[in-house]
């Protein structure tokens, strides 16, 4: 294990290590094929049908003291979408079926590329690895089962199991814990300004790696240390680092 310059890495999940956004785009595709079929309706109504159900999961706010899982809770987000945009639900099912199409799609598709495992395989030589995602537990370690992650990292911390999430310190506090280093060893690779970035500038680590996606806007006020296109281009910045 190398002790100079950086001892551990930090990695988000979602759009970071696998390409979620992506999924989505197709998970919704598929959907409209069905809403096409059940309901005979025209590319324009399926489309707001989508884009409300995209803004109901970007607004979720999940508690579980509510008596609904999250299963539940995205079926009716599909249900709601569907009677906003023509005023009822005909199909009893079709809330719960779109959701099941969306998310079996989804999950199919989250795997990561043999090019970022054999990345996380050779720093996993040289650095601790940890995956720090946010979100509800049951979808983030669906997420992890399917694209295999556990096997490359020496810890998986999800924020919904815990007391705070990213950006919080506490968390960052936990995997620094977890990773048995101090802030100025550990660096955080993520594509959220707002939730990696920022926290591991509040947590005062070492180095902030942000991937930036190509319909990401910079900010004036949150200013990572480092910018890639990509995680593949992680080696290059911890040449410079180390």
């Amino acid at each position: 294990m190398e002790t100079k310059g950086v001892k551990a890495i930090i990695f988000d999940l979602d759009n970071t290590l696998i390409d979620t956004s992506g999924a989505g785009v197709v998970a919704l595709q598929k959907v409209g094929e069905l809403l096409k079929s059940s309901l005979s309706l025209d590319d324009a109504s399926i489309e707001t049908i989508c884009n409300r159900f995209k803004q109901k999961l970007y607004n979720e706010v999940f508690n579980p003291a509510m008596g609904k899982n999250i299963d539940q809770v995205r079926s009716l987000h599909w249900e709601e979408s569907i009677q906003e945009t023509v005023g009822s639900c005909p199909n009893e099912s079709l809330g719960s079926d779109c959701y099941k199409l969306w998310k079996l799609t989804r999950l199919q598709l989250l795997t990561m590329s043999p090019e970022v495992q054999a990345l996380l395989k050779d720093l996993r030589t040289k650095y601790k690895l940890l995956l720090l995602t946010n979100g509800e537990t049951q979808t983030q370690r669906e997420k992890v089962e399917v694209s295999n992650c556990e096997e490359f990292f020496d810890e998986v911390v999800v924020g919904g199991e815990q007391v705070e999430q990213k950006p919080s310190v506490s968390i960052f506090r936990l995997c620094l814990e977890m990773l048995g280093v101090e802030a100025h060893d550990c660096i955080i690779v993520g594509d959220s300004l707002d939730t990696d970035i920022q926290g591991g500038l509040k947590a005062h680590l070492k180095a902030t790696v942000w991937i930036k996606r190509a319909e990401a806007n910079e900010s004036n006020v949150i200013k990572p240390h480092y910018t890639v296109a990509n995680v593949l281009e992680l080696p290059q910045v911890l040449a410079h680092l180390n």
